[in-house]
């Protein structure tokens, strides 16, 4: 089984690398390709210790956040975000892509050139955040879709359910659609539609939610069009940027908070630590025949691994054939 990583997408490839190393020596039953400068790839390899599972596709050109994305797709054919998908469309094995570049771009060269699964209407991209409770929530869709249907959302809701139960364990994640208010009938058009068929389908939706409670740990899966889940899941980021701030000028603020610190340094390193988006991966995007993962453009090496062990968890979960038999049975 391989994983086809771009090394080119992001600004820091070096990292891309170390992180694709460190996971091939942790799953030696698992090849990682990876696409890009020869020159590049050549020199961050040059150390000794590298695995044998590490393959290399060397490439001419770059995707980059300037380029139009279906432009870009179409023309720069030697590109290295070009090369994974090919490699990836070819490979029935193949675990999915990793890619740290352009989000238009990815998630358009995943359309074209890898296609949607049957049945599909669009793809879903999901993103993973941390809970108070020490657990986690899944967002879909977070940034696919700005204009979406009702069917649509069912069909996310069956996506991001069938992610978590391979994620977390959970038989049945608790869905909720994303609203303003928990009453059945706030929100909009195409809130008030999607609201009874969700309640009528197979998945454990347990109604409305208020963006306020998305990090309670009182639900699994966030379901909103592409739109509400980016200004979501982006004012999530933001806010805890601002707590980790205001807990770093309190801390320097006087001796005594200085000393108080001291004895809570273990604490603080654990909530960085749960903040860190590092820590959980990438945006996940499900729909397409094989899965690609959307990392951060600054994504470190810890964060290229787990994108790694995400797609591992993907296969082992079986969360292909479970949205099959999920979307198989809401079409009826």
């Amino acid at each position: 089984m391989k994983v086809y990583i771009d090394v080119m997408g992001g600004d820091r490839p070096a990292e891309i690398i170390q992180g694709a190393v460190s996971a091939a020596k942790e799953h030696a039953d698992i090849t990682i390709v990876l696409a890009g400068s020869r020159e590049l790839i050549s020199d961050a390899l040059s150390g000794a210790g590298i695995p044998d599972n590490i393959e290399t596709e060397y490439t001419s050109e770059v995707i980059t956040n300037d380029d139009s994305p279906t432009m870009a797709i179409k023309t720069k054919k030697d590109s290295s975000l070009v090369r994974v998908f090919d490699m990836l469309a070819k490979d029935d094995e193949a675990l999915g892509v990793i890619s740290a570049g352009s989000t238009g771009a990815v998630l358009t060269g995943a359309t074209l050139l890898i296609g949607r699964m049957e049945g599909i209407y669009r793809p879903t991209l999901i993103s993973h955040l941390p809970t108070m409770d020490g657990g986690s929530v899944c967002i879909t869709d977070c940034g696919a879709n700005m204009d979406s249907h009702p069917e649509w959302l069912v069909q996310f809701a069956v996506m991001g359910s069938a992610y978590m139960r391979a994620m977390t364990g959970k038989e049945e994640p608790r869905v909720a659609l994303l609203n303003v208010g928990t009453e059945d009938h706030k929100g909009n058009t195409l809130l008030r539609e999607t609201y009874p068929l969700l309640k009528s389908s197979d998945l454990n939706f347990v109604g409305n939610m208020e963006a306020r409670d998305t990090l309670t740990g009182k639900y699994d899966v966030v379901v909103c069009d592409g739109y509400d889940g980016n200004v979501l899941l982006k004012g999530s980021e933001g806010a805890a940027k601002m707590v980790m701030k205001a807990l770093k000028n309190a801390i320097m603020s006087s001796l005594s908070a200085k000393i108080g610190y001291l004895f809570m340094k273990k604490a603080f390193s654990e909530l960085r630590r749960d903040m860190d988006y590092n820590n959980y991966g990438g945006g996940v995007f499900l729909g397409t025949k094989k899965p690609v993962i959307k990392a951060h453009g600054s994504s470190n090496a810890a964060a290229i691994k787990q994108c790694v062990n995400q797609l591992i968890s993907i296969r082992r979960g079986n969360v292909y054939d479970v949205i099959r038999k999920g979307i198989d049975d809401s079409a009826k």
